[in-house]
């Protein structure tokens, strides 16, 4: 159970992106946002792209009662997800994974933005938030660096269903607001 004072599923709004609790309606926009092969080239989901790969997993984001649609402020178009979780080695903790984006929204501010908006969330109720990263993923670990998390250590874990070692990265609140305090 993730810390019994932190809310999962809160609304957060910023200059150019809102989240909001996903729900059964955004089946649609989800999958138009994740139907582009190249978002998954590089995961173990290599076929999430196709409907029948992305309905189970859209019913296990539903299902886990922390997802984050990630939408334009302007227009609404859903872009993605993220999501709160526990991490399984660390009990009462708040983690944050399980994100993609459009590719329309890959290299710029979208990515730090919306983990602006976690971290301030999440650092409202506790002190450090874990990321756990498939060690395939190389694109997730350089994005996860530049947010200023640190790679703690590789543990055996089982996520998202699949057992196996998991870079374990966390960051403090002290280490997020001096890098981008101001």
């Amino acid at each position: 159970m993730m810390h019994p004072k932190f809310d999962p599923q809160p609304t957060l709004e910023g200059v150019d992106i809102c989240l909001r609790p996903l729900g059964p309606d955004d089946r649609t926009a989800l999958f138009a946002a994740a139907s582009d092969p190249a978002i998954w080239a590089g995961h173990p989901a290599k076929s999430r792209h196709e409907r029948a790969v992305f309905d189970p997993y859209f019913d296990s984001l539903l299902a886990s009662g922390g997802t984050l649609a990630v939408t334009e402020r302007d227009g609404g178009r859903v872009i993605g997800c993220s999501r709160y979780y526990e991490a399984p080695d660390h009990p009462g903790s708040v983690s944050i994974g399980y994100t993609f984006l459009r590719r329309d929204h890959w290299g710029g501010g979208t990515n730090r933005a919306m983990k602006a908006l976690m971290f301030a969330h999440a650092f409202a109720v506790v002190d450090e938030v874990w990321l756990h990263i498939d060690p395939s993923k190389i694109r997730s670990q350089r994005a996860t660096a530049k947010l200023g998390a640190e790679h703690a250590y590789d543990g055996k874990l089982t996520m998202g269903g699949k057992s196996g070692v998991w870079q374990c990265w966390r960051i403090t609140r002290a280490a997020w607001q001096a890098r981008f305090a101001g």
